[in-house]
């Protein structure tokens, strides 16, 4: 639809979501009904691409979490301290309005996402995710996701490459 490079910033109240269709109703249902929720609760970040018109283009959520060390494929874990688990910074959620879609938003909003936690002054081994299926896991590794060995759709990437 539309060429124009997007404006990527935390969501807020102003924004409007009831025209978000990425064609996942949990995805257009979360950004609807619940994001603001967790962003008061502070149990999430959200930040949105808006188009010069303001129109939510996609999003992506943050959030702080831990993978047990033993998860980890054992080259890595090999490398890291003893501790019981490592910290992560989890996207939750990351979804393209159809209308945007084919343009590359998806991979901007995830290097944006992986630019916002490697540069974090609060620290994190990795950013991981959760992929809802085969063809999301093949994105993430399309980007040097890697998955961990017991759990093929959850996947993650060392910040340090980020950098």
């Amino acid at each position: 639809m539309s060429g124009a490079p997007f404006l990527i910033a935390a969501l807020d109240a102003a924004h409007d979501r009831s025209t978000f269709d990425s064609g996942t109703p949990a995805l257009d249902r979360y950004l609807r009904e619940q994001v603001t929720q967790d962003i008061r609760r502070r149990v999430a970040a959200c930040f949105a691409a808006l188009t010069n018109e303001q129109r939510i283009a996609g999003y992506y959520t943050l959030a702080t979490a831990s993978v047990p060390l033993g998860d980890l494929p054992v080259g890595i874990s090999r490398k890291l301290p003893r501790y019981p688990a490592v910290p992560t910074i989890r996207m939750g959620r990351l979804a393209v309005d159809q209308a945007f879609k084919g343009q590359g938003l998806g991979s901007a909003l995830l290097a944006n996402a992986l630019r916002r936690a490697a540069s974090s002054e609060i620290v994190a081994f990795a950013m991981i995710v959760d992929a809802k299926d085969d063809e999301a896991a093949a994105f993430y590794r399309h980007h040097g996701f890697i998955a961990l060995p017991d759990s093929p759709l959850t996947l993650f990437l060392p910040l340090s490459t980020v950098r």
